[in-house]
């Protein structure tokens, strides 16, 4: 259901796909066709959705997932489609049959919406205006604009990506009335790129939106948020993480360490783990973030 649900509704393709058969799961690979991208690796490309399918759960009834918004165990909140015409696609998706969170119309906000996949994962749509034509709407013009998590210490998790994993902020924007306030980080290697300088981002791949609701960073008895993973306190799985990909991974891996020692937290160290070339680790709150080469898998072998 979920791979012609991202296929069929909004024009993704199938780039990559990886059976694990000891460990009874399989990854799917999926983007949007974008010239910039042509003849890559898929693991060199920006806004890869991954899905992940644990072998069994078609079947079984009980199975749920956590889509990070519900009142206990929240974390994740949303992926980000960018599109070209947002009011031609939320009635092409409608027309589809897809179940929505937030059509344009309702709330404050008329600008975004929210879409539902058939596991309840939140889909916000936005307008990136690219070819944009008044009467229609082609997914050519599609980006995978982002994903958000929710943060507790909005500083403590800045210092840390842009910092550690060198991302830039592209974008911040605070919300007094409703108390909460977003950042956008990306990469962008451009010299002289000034930070927290642009205006629209709703055409870049690849960003990761962090969202700070005041207050989190001070109260005590707040718990935390859920990272997706953790089934502690009658949690259920759902979001798993977040990946960056770059030419030497290894290096990568290695020149943190030295920088930092035991300060960072990882769950799993470089080429350690039953699935080689790749590592893991975790920022403030708890959320994973894969590390690995622009060349991985490049044969399509899987190497279990």
């Amino acid at each position: 259901m979920s791979i012609p649900f991202y296929t069929s509704n909004f024009g993704m393709k199938l780039i990559a796909e990886f059976p694990f058969p000891t460990m009874k799961f399989t990854i799917y690979m999926l983007s949007f066709e974008c010239p910039e991208d042509v003849g890559k690796n898929w693991s060199a490309k920006p806004g890869i959705l991954e899905l992940c399918h644990n072998w069994g759960t078609e079947s079984d009834p009980d199975f749920k997932v956590n889509n990070g918004n519900q009142e206990t165990h929240r974390g994740f909140g949303h992926i980000c489609f960018s599109v070209d015409n947002i009011e031609k696609t939320q009635e092409k998706l409608l027309l589809a049959g897809v179940q929505f969170q937030k059509k344009l119309e309702d709330g404050r906000q008329k600008n975004i919406a929210f879409a539902l996949d058939p596991n309840g994962y939140w889909i916000e749509l936005i307008e990136n205006k690219i070819d944009y034509k008044p009467e229609t709407t082609s997914t050519a013009s599609y980006r995978f604009n982002h994903s958000m998590i929710r943060v507790k210490d909005p500083e403590k998790s800045l210092k840390f990506y842009r910092e550690v994993l060198g991302f830039k902020l592209l974008k911040s924007l605070k919300f007094d009335a409703a108390k909460f306030s977003l950042y956008f980080l990306g990469y962008d290697h451009t010299p002289g790129f000034v930070e927290d300088s642009e205006t629209d981002i709703s055409k870049r791949q690849g960003i990761v939106e962090l969202t700070h609701n005041w207050g989190t960073e001070s109260d005590d008895s707040f718990p935390g948020y859920h990272n997706g993973n953790s089934t502690e306190n009658g949690a259920i799985q759902g979001f798993g993480h977040t990946c960056v990909s770059c030419k030497d991974p290894s290096k990568f891996c290695q020149e943190l360490e030295e920088k930092y020692g035991d300060k960072l937290d990882w769950s799993l160290k470089w080429n350690q783990g039953n699935i080689k070339q790749i590592a893991f680790i975790r920022d403030p709150d708890g959320y994973s973030i894969e590390i690995l080469g622009h060349d991985l898998f490049k044969n399509g072998n899987s190497n279990m």
